[in-house]
């Protein structure tokens, strides 16, 4: 900028060629897009602070076009597949996993895989929210990391429902009252969350998707020292997975498993002498101090919940199947062996079984399986025929997009 505010002679002309530039290749693309002064190399634009603010504004005001261009095309999608426009008849998780992988696929940054999926996982929920936002229950309270798992997953446009219990969780999306549920599956360090798969003995919902989540745990309280701390509050998981930790530093205060983290950060904020182990937004929603951050043992720390649903979708192309199943004599020799040989046959990837009491008879089990693929995948199809045929119970639980981050 010259000393009167206005810019150089050579900062207008290299905008008005870079518009034009711009113009050209939208138009070619049949848009008529212009994207302010943005260069198409990937480069950083030039020019002094003014007049890069411009250009800043140009392409803040052509995003703000093109969303809510978006926006009245997602509410054409809504007319068009119900008259009702409610957001859980027309709300396609494998569609959305497939808009993700797309964005990831052409980002070449600055801004990272994670920050791109966050922001076009926000826009997708916002236009899919303009009917009717769709209801989602977890395992509450608020501040707990399936409450995060669940804004990861649909985006902050979801109107979201905490319950105080798994199982609870089950009913409302049964009963129809939430349209989608999420619930933790599993630990990278502590393995399975039992009570989640045993739900699925007796319930008729579908799993409709994935959500991985880094899990960091931090220690909070009204005190400022640890030597304050008397007891700590944490779910059974997150106290075992910050084991090591509380051993070298906190060898000496009870450690009391609660039913989540957040009621664990409850009792921090109403009893003397009591931290927890829970989230950074739980010790700002519950008003404590951060005694010690990422306490967690290992760097890698990640919880793996499950969406669940009322219905099975298509495939997205990145696709993974989770299958109930049972033999006649589970104690019989070669009994899992059968179970297990046409994935072999068909060249199907297993990435985990857990067996489970059938609650039958004592000594009797399930067995929960997660494959690579989509029951509509032709080897994956012939795999599970046979499995059904030698089977004495057999349940498909869910075909669903992997996690897309």
């Amino acid at each position: 900028m010259s000393r009167q505010g206005k810019p150089r002679k050579t900062t207008k002309r290299r905008i008005r060629a870079a518009n034009a530039a711009a113009a050209e290749a939208g138009a070619a693309a049949g848009t008529g897009a212009r994207i302010g002064a943005v260069p198409r190399d990937g480069a950083a634009p030039r020019g002094d602070l003014g007049s890069i603010r411009t250009q800043i504004d140009a392409i803040d005001a052509r995003i703000h076009e093109l969303l809510n261009e978006r926006a009245r095309f997602a509410q054409q999608v809504g007319v068009s597949k119900t008259a009702s426009g409610k957001a859980v008849d027309f709300y396609r998780p494998e569609r959305e996993a497939q808009v993700l992988r797309k964005a990831l696929e052409r980002n070449r940054g600055p801004l990272r895989n994670e920050e791109i999926a966050r922001l076009f996982r926000e826009i997708m929920s916002a236009c899919l929210a303009q009917q009717e936002p769709l209801k989602v229950a977890f395992l509450g309270p608020e501040g707990t990391f399936t409450q995060a798992a669940v804004l990861k997953h649909f985006g902050s446009s979801v109107r979201a429902l905490p319950l105080p219990a798994i199982d609870e969780v089950f009913h409302e999306v049964e009963g129809g009252i939430a349209d989608f549920g999420v619930v933790p599956i599993e630990n990278s360090s502590e393995g399975t969350v039992s009570h989640t798969l045993d739900m699925f003995l007796g319930s008729a919902l579908k799993i409709c998707g994935e959500v991985e989540l880094r899990v960091q745990h931090h220690l909070m309280g009204r005190m400022s020292t640890l030597s304050d701390v008397k007891r700590v509050c944490a779910h059974a998981q997150a106290l075992a997975q910050c084991r090591g930790w509380l051993d070298e530093h906190l060898p000496e205060p009870e450690r009391v498993p609660v039913s989540s983290n957040a009621e664990g950060a409850r009792r921090a904020r109403d009893e003397r002498g009591t931290a927890a182990i829970a989230s950074r937004a739980a010790a700002e929603i519950y008003g404590l101090n951060l005694l010690a951050e990422e306490i967690e043992d290992r760097s890698d720390n990640t919880t793996r919940f499950l969406v669940i649903g009322r219905k099975l979708f298509t495939p997205s192309g990145a696709d993974r199947t989770t299958l109930l199943v049972s033999a006649s004599g589970t104690d019989d020799p070669g009994a899992l062996f059968r179970l297990l040989e046409p994935f072999a046959e068909h060249g199907i990837n297993m990435t985990r079984i857990e067996s489970r009491p059938s609650r039958k008879r004592k000594w009797d089990y399930v067995f929960f399986m997660d494959v690579e693929g989509h029951v509509s995948d032709p080897p994956l199809a012939k795999a599970l025929a046979s499995l059904e045929a030698r089977a004495s119970l057999f349940k498909v639980l869910g075909s669903y997009p992997r996690a897309v981050l």
